[in-house]
């Protein structure tokens, strides 16, 4: 029989990210179809945002040793407009939001901060701050600063500004090619007939979909069966991959060939057990310049490592300077135990600033539906045996994306 050498949640974490290789490949992307693409290089602004002096507000323009005054309206300013520096004292502009102020304004006033307003004056207060409502030329961002930098992963707000700017393509690391294998001969795919000895196959469609929320692509591959000549070729095929995620077939039974066949293939072993509950039989490890993560086969553990260890390392790989896992501080609301000696990732419902956990922490590895139920996970140290209601924990919510190292909660 084998035997797991087990590392801590921590040591294997930290092992993992550091023996993961960055994408060095890159390619142009068109900005519309670069979200969750990362930079492979900084981006400078090329245009001043904004570009012109312009109004924040619908309102009248003004120098501002004219507050307090009833001015006369001697024009206009639309948005688009490229009007002229005609002011004389006791003058002003009426102006709409985002109109070009000529350099003869200085502030600027709402409308219904004025008061006797007509078309063709305007009493304007003397309380008002000068510069007020007027968005000067490059106050956002100057012609030279860096936009953005490299490692950064595209989002929408990132893309509203590369268009501001006029750049439509962007140079970004290739996006990381993933296969996503299941094991096992009891399997049946979802659209096949199942009897009550057979299993559909949920771990890869889950994995996949995971992948996808958090800006990665998987392939599914594919189930690899029980039978270790078959599984050595199979795994033979799939060495063209950054990244190979496979679910089940390398725990402790005598089915379990999966190890033996990427050995047979050339896997060098980082580790293969984590000494955490739930997720012992977790193995990783470089196959040339591939990557594998062989997740446990029951579902829960699957889904949870997929999330706690895979996305900071696909990250990493991927080029991104942020990513390990944000966390928030929440109050525990329920007393619950955990079993000390093995780190425990403990699954629950994150709600305005509290956790609560889920069933009381009693569920199986082979459970889906405690995912469903739940929004959020805690890892707990190997000393601790119990949680108290009240107490602080550094809550894991699963809607968040890596952060930067100061931010690291495999701990």
């Amino acid at each position: 029989m084998k035997k797991l050498h087990y590392l801590t949640l921590t040591d294997a974490y930290e092992l993992a990210i550091k023996e993961s290789l960055k994408q060095k490949v890159t390619q142009v992307m068109l900005v519309p179809h670069a979200l969750n693409a990362v930079l492979a290089e900084d981006v400078i602004v090329q245009k001043n945002l904004p570009s012109f002096d312009n109004s924040a507000m619908d309102g009248f323009a003004f120098k501002y040793e004219d507050r307090g005054k009833t001015l006369k309206i001697v024009a206009s300013i639309f948005a688009g407009d490229r009007p002229e520096a005609i002011l004389s004292n006791g003058t002003c502009y009426k102006i709409m939001t985002g109109a070009k102020v000529p350099h003869d304004a200085d502030t600027i006033v709402p409308i219904e901060d004025c008061s006797h307003v007509s078309s063709q004056n305007v009493t304007v207060p003397q309380d008002i701050k000068q510069g007020n409502a007027l968005r000067p030329k490059g106050e956002e961002q100057r012609v030279g600063n860096v936009l953005f930098k490299k490692g950064e992963m595209v989002t929408p707000a990132h893309i509203a500004l590369l268009s501001s700017q006029g750049i439509m393509g962007v140079k970004v690391y290739k996006p990381l090619s993933i296969a996503v294998v299941a094991t096992g001969d009891e399997l049946k795919e979802p659209w096949e007939a199942a009897n009550e000895d057979e299993i559909y196959n949920s771990n890869a469609y889950a994995l996949i979909a995971i992948l996808e929320k958090y800006g990665f692509r998987g392939t599914y591959a594919g189930s690899i069966p029980d039978n270790l000549e078959e599984s050595i070729h199979f795994i033979s095929g799939l060495k063209s991959y950054d990244v190979i995620i496979t679910t089940g077939g390398i725990s402790m039974g005598d089915a379990d060939f999966l190890e033996e066949a990427f050995l047979s293939n050339g896997l060098d072993v980082l580790f293969h057990g984590i000494d955490v509950k739930p997720g012992h039989p977790t193995m990783m490890g470089t196959l040339g310049n591939t990557f594998v993560m062989a997740m446990p086969g029951n579902p829960l553990a699957a889904m949870i490592h997929i999330f706690l260890l895979s996305l900071p390392i696909l990250s990493k790989m991927q080029g991104k300077t942020a990513y390990h896992h944000d966390f928030v501080y929440a109050k525990n609301t329920k007393n619950f135990k955990a079993r000390a000696g093995r780190s425990n990732v403990v699954l629950g419902q994150m709600h305005h600033g509290e956790f609560t956990v889920t069933s009381n922490n009693k569920y199986g590895s082979g459970m889906m539906t405690p995912i469903v139920e739940s929004n959020a996970l805690v890892v707990l140290n190997e000393t601790i045996s119990s949680v108290e209601e009240g107490e602080m924990l550094k809550v894991i919510l699963f809607d968040t994306l890596p952060h930067a190292e100061k931010n690291k909660t495999v701990n």
